[in-house]
């Protein structure tokens, strides 16, 4: 009878290790961003042409990521974005004051400097651009 019991106490605390290093093993923490990113930005069709940007991320006075960039292109003037962080998934999204836009969706990677990313511009408010989109990677400085 006590083999039994021992047996059962060592099956029941070897699930429970395992749930909990399983459940802990799940859980991802979310990469600081707060910093300075910077990289290029490649379109994927031909006529278009690739350009830098450098983003600032802070937190406003509300709490909240927002993102302020400056960027060599002729479809967006420096955007002012909103971030948003879930695990290692990365999305800033916001416009130019003409009302341009971009949205920037990635993954940063183990080290949280990395961002692998996909993007998508529409710099038809000004007129100057039609939609363009690609992919690039920023780094964290």
């Amino acid at each position: 009878m006590a083999r039994k019991t021992l047996s059962f106490h060592v099956l029941f605390l070897s699930s429970w290790l395992l749930m909990t290093i399983a459940a802990g093993s799940a859980q991802q923490t979310a990469p600081d961003v707060r910093g300075t990113w910077s990289g290029t930005f490649f379109p994927k069709h031909s006529n278009g042409a690739s350009f830098t940007m450098t983003v600032v991320i802070d937190r406003d006075s509300h709490g909240h990521l927002v993102g302020s960039s400056t960027l060599n292109s002729d479809c967006l003037k420096d955007a002012q974005l909103q971030v948003t962080v879930k695990g290692s998934y990365v999305v800033l999204a916001g416009s130019d004051e003409e009302g341009d836009s971009i949205t920037v969706r990635g993954t940063v990677d183990d080290t949280g400097t990395l961002l692998r990313h996909t993007y998508i511009l529409n710099g038809s408010a000004s007129g100057k651009c039609e939609t363009d989109d690609g992919t690039g990677t920023m780094g964290k400085r």
